[in-house]
């Protein structure tokens, strides 16, 4: 999930808590693949089709440096389009999963390594009934096509159960089963997070929370 966090009728209203600040060992890799000083709205001309907001990855970034200020320098890779369903991710020729590889080898070009992969998705497969019940399979295949295109099957990969759906309970309790019950990967569950007006998307101090619940998650990778 890019971050809707304080956005209201397609405007952000440019809010920005003091844990998703500035800081000049956090970069991102921008839409030209350059990089630069991470600053919100991370997805900003990444995810061009919708409004970007506050989302978990500076919260994450400045998170990592309070517990650890000597972790060096963090590089961000935004890569998530909203409204995306797995099928989207997972399909042999999906045009997604290759931006995401692609970028993610422009980012290796200026040193460092991968360090883990930070995925919220799934709200567009509890749409509807046939939709949750493929997402197990299609899950799998994109998780095992993932790790295959980047070449590094050892890096960790810490998922967000979902806090919210746009269907059925059901159907996003099929959906959410499948992430908790998901092996080889780190889980920080989003459900009690607080959701915005819409119904769906986490409001700024959520993800304030959820960045930090995953950068709890990631120092369990490496202790």
């Amino acid at each position: 999930m890019a971050g809707r966090g304080g956005v209201d009728e397609k405007e952000w209203d440019e809010y920005v808590p003091i844990e998703c600040t500035r800081d000049r060992r956090i970069l991102r890799l921008n839409e030209y693949s350059k990089l630069e000083e991470a600053k919100e709205p991370l997805h900003s001309g990444i995810d061009v089709n919708k409004t970007c907001g506050v989302g978990p990855g500076m919260a994450f970034a400045n998170a990592i440096l309070e517990k650890d200020p000597n972790f060096g320098i963090i590089i961000l890779v935004p890569c998530a389009v909203g409204g995306t369903s797995i099928t989207a991710w997972s399909s042999s020729n999906s045009s997604l999963r290759s931006q995401m590889i692609e970028r993610s080898n422009e980012a290796l070009k200026y040193g460092g390594k991968i360090r883990a992969i930070l995925w919220y998705q799934g709200e567009k497969d509890t749409e509807t009934e046939a939709a949750s019940h493929l997402f197990p399979s299609e899950y799998q295949i994109f998780l095992h096509r993932l790790h295959q295109e980047l070449k590094y099957p050892e890096i960790p990969f810490l998922q967000v159960a979902l806090a919210s759906g746009q269907g059925s309970v059901d159907w996003l309790d099929n959906v959410r089963e499948t992430q908790i019950a998901m092996a080889n990967v780190l889980t920080v569950d989003a459900m009690g997070l607080e959701v915005g007006a819409d119904g769906l998307h986490l409001t700024t101090n959520a993800q304030v929370r959820l960045g930090r619940m995953l950068a709890d998650a990631f120092f369990q990778t490496i202790s």
